[in-house]
């Protein structure tokens, strides 16, 4: 992995049998992670590592597919788990040329820490770079946690993925209505006709109210059953390195 390597871990309280189901099915895998459209295995022959297809629908016309190879370690001396995988996609518009990438899951008091370390080449030479670092590597971190955190949701609450990404587009639904309300001050024309004799003291409280009502709906943190990002740890505690299963899996063509 390089030092733009891309970090993500939450702490679930589940059982690791039912992450590792919710992670390793496809089935399962594609309803949380907002990555994702469709991820669905491909033929092997035993003892052989998993290859699979991918897709990600970037707009309601444009997907753009890739295939995979992976594996998986799922009794460890220490009780810990590992998956590790390969990706590439030859579609000239997907940002991502090929990549690498693993799952850690490590057992930990009552739950899981679960986390991912994933790195890949953008294509497009310098643009693509440029792009890469200033919008898209945020961007799919941001994706990856908030992602991890809808599957907190699931396992912990269970609050189903789509629930969850409902829950998500009405709160910011919400946020964006304040806000809208703060910046223009609508409904308060109407509040001091309702006030009377109390109208200067609202004309004069109108500001601060607006201003608390911008920081809720900036800063107030997410609901309970929202998925966010901010839940999940963006930084390895200590130094990292890829699992060795990583480097036994041959680069998808």
């Amino acid at each position: 992995m390089g030092h733009n390597s891309l970090y993500i871990e939450a702490h679930i309280r589940t059982d690791v049998d039912d992450l590792w189901s919710r992670t390793q099915e496809p089935s399962e895998h594609q309803r949380w992670d907002l990555r994702f459209t469709e991820i669905d295995y491909l033929p092997r022959v035993d003892g052989e590592p998993q290859r699979f297809r991918y897709a990600t629908r970037v707009l309601p016309f444009l997907t753009v597919a890739g295939t995979g190879v992976s594996a998986g370690e799922k009794e460890r001396p220490d009780g810990t788990r590992t998956s590790a995988l390969r990706f590439s996609s030859p579609h000239p518009l997907s940002l991502l040329a090929e990549g690498s990438g693993y799952w850690r899951y490590v057992p930990d008091g009552d739950g899981v820490r679960f986390l991912t370390g994933y790195d890949y080449r953008p294509r497009w030479g310098a643009l693509g770079a440029c792009a890469d670092r200033l919008l898209f590597r945020p961007l799919m971190g941001w994706a990856t946690a908030w992602s991890f955190d809808r599957l907190r949701l699931w396992l912990e609450r269970g609050i189903t993925p789509e629930r969850a990404r409902a829950n998500w587009l009405l709160e910011m639904a919400g946020r964006a209505l304040a806000i809208v309300f703060a910046g223009t001050g609508f409904g308060f024309g109407s509040l001091l006709r309702l006030t009377g004799p109390f109208a200067p003291l609202f004309f004069y409280a109108m500001p601060l109210l607006a201003l608390v009502t911008l920081a809720l709906a900036l800063f107030a943190p997410p609901l309970p059953g929202t998925p966010a990002a901010r839940r999940c740890l963006r930084r390895p505690p200590s130094r990292v390195h890829a699992p060795r299963l990583l480097r036994t899996l041959e680069n998808p063509r």
